[in-house]
């Protein structure tokens, strides 16, 4: 069976990187709200992922590797996916999954 290899340039690998994201912030949710049995919603497109838990969203709007971030609260900022599967800002280069991580545990308070 042939394997297809996505060079660090390719359009495909920014999908499979969005779609990973998607999926950490489905399992950091979810995690995050097993104690006091709440729920968030993740909804996946193209280049829009949106998270809701109540009357608090996220909501993430992706060009090729370019990620603009909303919150509810008014807060917004910019980021970009890197070849390495790293969230890239002014500040530097995070994890991906960390990332997950803190807009889940800010999502679910």
């Amino acid at each position: 069976m042939p394997t297809t290899e996505l060079s660090p340039h390719s359009p495909q690998l920014y999908v499979e990187l969005w779609v990973s994201l998607a999926s950490l912030l489905r399992s950091y949710t979810a995690a995050h709200g097993l104690n006091g049995n709440r729920q968030a919603t993740v909804e996946l497109g193209e280049e829009q992922i949106t998270v809701r838990h109540a009357d608090a969203w996220l909501d993430l709007k992706r060009n090729g590797a370019q990620v603009v971030w909303t919150r509810h609260d008014g807060r917004s900022g910019m980021l970009e996916l890197t070849e390495a599967g790293q969230l890239r800002s002014s500040t530097g280069e995070d994890e991906m999954d960390m990332v997950a991580e803190a807009w889940a545990r800010e999502l679910m308070q």
